[in-house]
């Protein structure tokens, strides 16, 4: 039987009624205002928000940064005007105006939360699923701190990451890849409140949903769970103050809301998930929550509430700050170590460390970065990752390093096990939880198990990296489920994703420099399978790997220094290309070859370098690559011709079997070229 609460504990419940509608009329009038939005799920999950962000959340608005605040994860982002309700209240830099610039051009407070725009929003959330992910990615980055600085004399590190959760968050199947993996590594301070109202847009999840037991489903991924009234605050304090007591489990307490809680006539029902209310009906709402102030007004009484949980959270923070100065004179090695992964320092001496590959032989892409991988590692002590069950494919497990467990956080490989969606959101949550720079691998064709978070780390221009091998048709004998064809460019259509594809072995170390120097957005490692040819750049007249930095450079030039055609190629493909130019030179045609590791980074360079490498008047141009045309179209222009694949999906052979079969050889590349010269000298 549950233990009754005590007296003061009901009080205090039955006194902050009126600030949870609060937060239920002020996110009501912000959609009513916008004339757009989701004023249900806020009005329903207003009580556990409440609870929660008076009684609980240690944060501070005046520096909504500090590291050791807790976190606060909104992964039903479509209720974001709740979101904005409580910053606002509690004191963040998040003006009342705002509010009233709900979902309008140039505002902080757009329809789903935004990381970065608005103060005191941790991450971007809206796509469902990817929030509550995000959040086991921060629990895990706190684990994973404390372990590394925590000191039985000193506790740095010491809070806990809050999400709520809404029922289509728990059908996405990220959400599933997630908690399964919370629940294995035992994240005792991640705490999801599942808003459990029961309606999605289509009207009940009975159409849907009702068949899973999720109390039942998340006890078996190895949590702690409860079930409490979501509208009685004394039973969500009672219940988070007991799953904060849960040291081994993630935790999971499911409140039973109602949507549209308080209005007469809409709660319960789909028309409050993503409509306003109507003026009407609001006004009805606030007579039923006994709700007299005129629009956008709070009465000071209950901003005092949300304010003086805002000065307990300062408080906190102060007393941080001491103990983080008496534990940085105590541990100056570790405060050392702190500063370097809290502002992702990179080491003075980076480029000496990457290595360098023997010319004359073929090495795996993967094989280099792996190796690179070794060599970066001990002096990049804040880049932890791992893989979805393919680390000795990818060679992406340190070696000098012990693997991340249960009870065991001190290390830095991380073993996602095969949840690639999974793997992708929590790289999101580490990067932003800060103190870490992630990478995670998997071969190339399963990031379209990674997409969605994928599209977020650029949105949110987080430094995560991504290992992607087996990167072409050439992986072989798996064939066409496992070959990539349209991955690259459906990759390079991502705003602020840095896609890098190397020549060769020794342009693999510059590609990782890329990775670890940028502080914008994430960059992915597109590496091969099969081994390909180490330059010999010196003897053969090659341009250095170094200038790989620039995205894309003239690696052979055409003799005379006058091209009369380009062959632009990335990754394995360059060694087609410049075996074709020597029967282009040889035959009277002037050829240049210019290597495109990174279009991005290439067309970040000045107009001036851009070009000089490509040359406007060059109209003979051929692309090269083992994908899909799509995304060379601006380099080849009308005139241009491209060796790539482009109507059909792999096949199941050897490599050197795909590569003559799909005209992947030096004399196709050749005849191609030699047909855009003479159709050009025609005209």
């Amino acid at each position: 039987m549950r233990a009754e609460m005590e007296p003061s504990k009901r009080k205090l419940s039955s006194r902050y009624k009126q600030a949870a509608d609060a937060l239920r009329i002020l996110s009501a009038e912000c959609v009513q205002k916008a004339n757009s939005g989701h004023p249900g799920m806020p009005m329903g999950a207003a009580d556990i928000a409440c609870v929660l962000w008076t009684r609980f959340l240690k944060h501070d608005p005046a520096e909504p940064g500090w590291p050791d605040r807790d976190r606060f994860v909104l992964s039903a982002g479509h209720g974001s005007a709740l979101l904005y309700s409580l910053l606002h209240l509690s004191g963040y830099a998040l003006p009342l105006e705002q509010l009233q610039a709900f979902r309008q051009w140039g505002s902080q407070t757009p329809g789903h939360p935004e990381y970065g725009l608005t103060p005191g929003v941790e991450t971007t959330t809206g796509p469902l699923g990817q929030g509550l992910a995000n959040a086991v990615g921060m629990a895990l980055a706190e684990a994973m701190l404390a372990a590394r600085f925590n000191t039985s004399e000193h506790g740095i590190v010491d809070h806990y990451t809050y999400a709520i959760v809404s029922d289509g968050d728990l059908m996405e199947g990220v959400a599933a890849e997630a908690a399964s993996l919370a629940g294995f590594l035992g994240l005792g301070k991640l705490i999801l409140l599942y808003d459990d109202n029961q309606i999605t847009i289509e009207g009940s999840t009975e159409i849907t949903f009702s068949s899973e037991n999720v109390q039942q489903r998340f006890e078996a991924y190895g949590w702690h769970t409860q079930r409490v009234d979501g509208h009685d605050q004394a039973r969500i304090a009672e219940a988070i103050e007991t799953a904060r007591r849960e040291a081994e489990k993630p935790s999971l307490i499911l409140a039973r809301t109602h949507i549209g809680y308080g209005s007469p006539n809409k709660r319960d029902t789909a028309d409050s998930h993503g409509s306003p209310l109507g003026e009407e009906e609001l006004q009805k709402t606030k007579e039923a929550l006994g709700w007299s102030w005129p629009p956008f007004e709070i009465p000071e009484e209950i901003v005092a509430i949300f304010r003086s949980s805002a000065e307990t959270g300062a408080k906190a923070h102060q007393e941080w700050k001491k103990r983080f100065g008496e534990w940085r004179r105590a541990q100056p090695e570790k405060a050392s170590l702190w500063d370097t992964m809290m502002e992702r320092r990179l080491p003075d001496n980076l480029e000496s460390l990457l290595p360098l590959f023997d010319s004359g032989k073929a090495i795996a892409t993967r094989k280099a970065s792996g190796e690179t991988l070794q060599a970066l590692a001990p002096a990049v002590p804040h880049l932890v990752g791992g893989s979805a069950d393919l680390a000795p494919s990818n060679n992406t497990l340190l070696k000098d390093s012990s693997s991340v467990a249960s009870n065991a956080y001190s290390g830095r490989n991380l073993h996602f096990g095969v949840r690639e969606h999974a793997m992708g959101a929590l790289l999101n949550g580490l990067s932003l939880h800060g103190g870490f720079t992630p990478y995670g691998a998997t071969f190339l064709i399963f990031s379209d198990y990674m997409r969605p978070a994928i599209r977020l780390a650029a949105l949110m221009k987080q430094p995560v990296i991504y290992v992607w091998t087996h990167d072409s048709i050439f992986l072989g004998e798996d064939g066409p489920t496992h070959q990539p064809i349209e991955q690259l460019s459906s990759l390079r259509a991502i705003a602020n994703l840095d896609v890098i594809r190397p020549s060769d072995a020794n342009e693999v170390p510059y590609a990782w420099e890329l990775a670890l120097r940028r502080k914008d957005g994430p960059t992915a490692l597109i590496l091969t399978r099969q081994g390909i040819p180490v330059f010999d750049r010196q003897a053969a007249g090659l341009a250095p790997a170094d200038e790989l930095r620039r995205g894309g450079y003239i690696l052979a030039e055409a003799s005379e220094g006058k091209p009369q055609c380009l062959l632009v190629a990335s990754g394995s493909e360059v060694q087609l290309a410049l075996e074709a130019r020597t029967t282009l030179e040889q035959e009277g045609i002037p050829t240049r070859i210019v290597a495109m590791p990174c279009m991005e980074v290439f067309r970040r360079q000045g107009a001036d370098y851009q070009r000089k490498v490509l040359p406007p008047e060059v109209r003979a141009r051929v692309a090269v690559e083992a994908g899909t045309r799509q995304s060379w179209d601006w380099v080849i222009g009308l005139d241009g011709a491209s060796v790539t694949i482009d109507d059909r999906f792999g096949a199941s052979a050897p490599w050197k079997v795909l590569a003559e079969e799909f005209g992947f050889t030096a004399e196709n590349v050749a005849q191609v070229a030699r047909s855009v010269v003479s159709t050009l000298s025609r005209r």
